[in-house]
């Protein structure tokens, strides 16, 4: 496990107020927020649900990505789903700086904020802020995205050595980024990760609750939910996405879902096999959330197996 570098809760007076509920893929968030806001109503406070999931950010996958449904957003206000046009890759500070927007909005208007989503790198940078590593010459990257990784973790160990014993020598992402920084700015990675800014989390009042369900539930609801995706257009959907002729590499077109899809389309899988692809596409998407979940948010924020909960406990900062 690595060092978590989410700020601990911190709930002290004068702060605005910023509720957070985070989980994997189908663990019930959406619906968990909802009754918040309708919690909150009931009590004199309006709300608002902010998306902090990276494949509901885009336009083109309301179906595939299970984005709130419109008479949802309309009985509580929603923001960033579908904002992205998928043509436009989205980063995690793209994200952020638009997330901030809309959480200050959300404050002058005397609303709390809902942050919800399971993409664990949008919530750290959000609330810690995001490493000002300067652009990436084009020429440094190529030559580093040539190499072979076992070549690129040699070369990082002669290079950034703390980054090597970091990494695993076959992570190709990873391995490939602190190679690319310590070549191109001549400091390591770290040294930049120790300069985060724009973080709002020690000007927030923040009231986390991440859903950790049973994992046998949460792959079986994983598998329901591709289904319905299925039966609702997603593969009507995806032929829309595909029909656009959209870069391979955008991160619209590698949505859980999207390839499996595709692969049917194209005439290379019957309709079940391509369901049964995307479930398990699902199920590990999940798997890898529930993770990180797990162990990288402090551990003084609460962890609930179920959607169903009693805010009492954990929402009454966010009540005047």
């Amino acid at each position: 496990m690595t060092t978590n570098t989410i700020p601990e809760t911190d709930r002290g007076p004068g702060r605005p107020p910023l509720a957070l509920i985070a989980g994997p893929t189908a663990s019930g968030k959406s619906d968990c927020a909802l009754a918040l806001a309708r919690w909150l109503a009931a009590r004199g406070r309006q709300a608002v649900i902010v998306n902090a999931d990276s494949a509901q950010l885009y336009a083109d996958l309301p179906v595939l990505s299970a984005a709130p449904s419109p008479a949802e957003q309309a009985e509580v206000p929603h923001r960033l789903y579908g904002a992205w046009d998928g043509a436009e890759g989205c980063s995690a500070a793209d994200w952020a700086a638009r997330a901030r927007d809309e959480i200050d909005v959300a404050h002058k208007a005397g609303m709390v904020p809902i942050l919800v989503g399971g993409t664990g790198l949008y919530i750290r940078t959000l609330l810690d802020g995001i490493a000002p590593v300067p652009a990436i010459d084009p020429a440094v990257r190529a030559a580093v995205r040539a190499l072979p990784v076992a070549q690129a973790h040699a070369a990082l160990a002669r290079e950034d050595p703390a980054a090597a014993r970091r990494l695993h020598p076959a992570d190709t992402t990873r391995v490939a980024r602190a190679l690319e920084v310590v070549r191109a700015t001549g400091l390591p990675l770290a040294s930049w990760q120790a300069r985060k800014e724009g973080g709002i989390g020690h000007r927030v009042a923040l009231a986390p609750v991440v859903l950790l369900p049973e994992r046998g539930w949460l792959y079986a609801r994983c598998d329901r939910r591709f289904e319905r995706m299925v039966e609702a257009g997603a593969v009507a959907e995806v032929a829309a996405l595909l029909a656009r002729g959209l870069a391979a590499d955008l991160p619209v077109m590698r949505a859980i879902g999207v390839a499996e899809i595709a692969a049917h389309l194209a005439g290379d899988s019957d309709l079940a096999t391509a369901i049964a692809r995307g479930q398990q596409a699902t199920r590990n998407y999940a798997k890898r959330q529930y993770t990180w979940l797990r162990h990288q948010p402090p551990q003084d924020w609460p962890r609930q197996t179920s959607s169903d909960i009693d805010f009492s406990p954990y929402f009454e900062i966010l009540l005047p």
